[in-house]
């Protein structure tokens, strides 16, 4: 098995993001790997709070491509780990508004295809404010806690 392949990378990323929202007190279902939309739902107790979660899982601090169009983006939340296969991954949790304010685009003239893509960089997530959890058990998601992811 290639340890170095970027999906068992992406599906460390998962499971952690799906651990450590189990161990703050979320329901966690993992959807079917390379499907659109959500890689994670989750659920409060009395199931009056849903949210999804997108996951992306690097080996090092990289940026994350997010396609050629920012309409094509779903999940609710994004979790970005980082040393996903590491002992002491670190995530970076963010709203999808705040992925689609901070992504940058690339010029097309300078691509191999010419087409647009759309790029979170390193230095747009790798931010204190986004570093660590943002999942309250007993609010809504958007309620920030002092824990750590």
């Amino acid at each position: 098995m290639d340890v170095k392949s970027s999906q068992v990378t992406g599906n460390a990323a998962l499971h952690y993001a799906g651990w450590q929202l189990s161990r703050r007190g979320w329901n966690v279902m993992l959807t079917a790997r390379n499907s659109k939309g959500s890689d994670l739902f989750c659920s409060n107790d009395d199931e009056t709070i849903f949210f999804g979660v997108q996951s992306k899982g690097l080996t090092k601090r990289d940026p994350v491509g997010l396609g050629g169009d920012l309409d094509n983006l779903r999940s609710e939340w994004w979790i970005i780990t980082v040393k996903a296969k590491t002992d002491e991954p670190v995530c970076f949790i963010m709203t999808l508004e705040e992925v689609k304010a901070l992504c940058h685009r690339s010029d097309p003239a300078k691509s191999s295809n010419r087409n647009v893509s759309m790029w979170l960089q390193p230095t747009a997530y790798d931010r204190p404010e986004f570093r660590g959890h943002r999942f309250g058990t007993e609010a809504h998601p958007s309620v920030e806690t002092a824990e750590a992811l």
